[in-house]
């Protein structure tokens, strides 16, 4: 829900053509696949951490965290593709509010659409109420596969959150619904913390797509997410960036036409064949960043949009890391 997170539902944005480009060194880098040695990075891991586990379908973490900047350990064990969002509330709503007049309207929405009746489905999301449009979708990580760990850093203002995961089961139900959506209160007390130093910054923008400014090298990253902008695509999402591992035969077509949650097979169990989640950071309001850790192994990998079509809009960007 992007399925919960799908904000300013009546929003529609047609007709992108984004242009991708990777500079290193202020020279530009193959688009489609870029291939370089490794390289040896010092990056001191945080011990200041918010531990997440999902064993299956929930989040085990603190109630209550500090504002300010926060390093979240996710740890995914269950056997299916999960991952965290953190929503923002306007004042007075809670998630009572979400699992009472929210979830009925994407589950109503999402039926339709797995029915062949899209046109409806997405007419049937104009029921969702007007506070929904106040909420503000304030990162988390990117999709995180059956037994990984991802490591996300955000800034949080003070406020009350969800904690949300909305991929599909596989029949079709938004984990939201069966359990996956955690009041978290953030307090005015900030956290002291600051944020890593980044070996790689990724930018993302509207005629950009994704950008960044280094090699994808092997060893051990922090990157940086820089959102110079958002805008809603044809599913009512934003950018966000998740980071993919890819076996020979994974297909690049089966994992863009995944990650449309708004597809009856899309952002469902089980994923594409070949296709291993890492992490990143979710989506965040322009102007934000947020950073996410990673080891990149040699092979073939790529970062990727919640959106339709990211390809051609420049929000699919694939490289292969080399030993």
């Amino acid at each position: 829900m992007k399925s919960l997170s799908v904000k300013n539902v009546l929003l529609f944005c047609f007709l992108i053509t984004l242009i991708i480009s990777c500079k290193s060194d202020k020279k530009e880098v193959d688009s489609k696949t870029e291939k370089v040695k490794s390289e040896g990075n010092i990056v001191e891991m945080p011990s200041n951490v918010i531990n997440i586990i999902t064993k299956s379908m929930d989040f085990t973490t603190k109630d209550t965290i500090t504002s300010g900047w926060n390093t979240f350990k996710y740890q995914n064990l269950s056997y299916e593709t999960h991952f965290f969002l953190m929503d923002k509330y306007p004042e007075g709503k809670n998630v009572e509010h979400t699992l009472k007049e929210v979830a009925p309207v994407f589950e109503e929405g999402m039926q339709l659409i797995n029915e062949g009746r899209r046109e409806e489905g997405f007419a049937a999301f104009g029921k969702l109420p007007e506070w929904f449009g106040d909420i503000v979708f304030s990162g988390g990580s990117g999709l995180v596969g059956p037994r990984e760990t991802a490591m996300t850093c955000i800034n949080l203002e003070p406020g009350y959150y969800i904690m949300e995961c909305y991929v599909k089961m596989p029949n079709g139900k938004f984990h939201t619904s069966m359990g996956m959506a955690k009041p978290i209160i953030v307090t005015t007390e900030d956290s002291g913390n600051s944020p890593p130093e980044a070996t790689i910054n990724i930018t993302v923008s509207n005629d950009e797509g994704i950008t960044y400014d280094k090699p994808m090298t092997k060893g051990k990253h922090v990157f940086s997410v820089f959102y110079k902008e958002q805008r809603h695509h044809e599913n009512f999402m934003q950018h966000d960036v998740n980071l993919v591992k890819l076996k020979d035969y994974a297909s690049i077509e089966a994992l863009e036409k995944w990650m449309d949650w708004s597809d009856p097979k899309g952002l469902i169990t089980p994923v594409p064949n070949g296709v291993t989640f890492l992490g990143g950071v979710n989506e965040m309001p322009a102007g934000s960043k947020g950073y996410f850790y990673a080891d990149l192994k040699p092979g073939k990998y790529a970062l990727i949009s919640e959106v339709p079509n990211a390809k051609e809009k420049g929000l699919l960007k694939e490289f292969t890391v080399i030993d």
